[in-house]
């Protein structure tokens, strides 16, 4: 399995931020195809209160590295890629590599 992980910083605007993303940058985002999942994760504060370097952390899975060039390669992928300019005000990381489950999760 291949991963793009990407890390979404600390927008300026938080609530802003997750509107955008939940009513406009969503919609695009799932008019991808090809993926074999993906994952949405909105970070939150660790158990002393300490805040993440994140805001959010979204994974896009595909069934290897071509797969997922091919997904990114497409119309739709370039048109949420586009798109995070509107809304990512805190900065953005892309992560790429293989996936490998060490401990199942049952």
């Amino acid at each position: 399995m291949y991963r793009l992980t990407i890390l979404y910083g600390h927008p300026s605007d938080p609530d802003e931020f997750d509107r955008y993303y939940r009513d406009v940058h969503l919609p695009l985002a799932r008019a991808m195809t090809g993926l074999s999942g993906w994952k949405l994760t909105w970070l939150r504060a660790d158990r002393d209160g300490n805040p993440p370097p994140y805001h959010l952390m979204v994974d896009l899975y595909a069934e290897d590295r071509a797969a997922m060039y091919a997904v990114l390669d497409s119309q739709a992928a370039r048109a949420a890629t586009a798109d995070v300019a509107n809304f990512a005000t805190g900065g953005v990381t892309y992560l790429f590599g293989d996936d490998e489950t060490i401990i199942p999760v049952t």
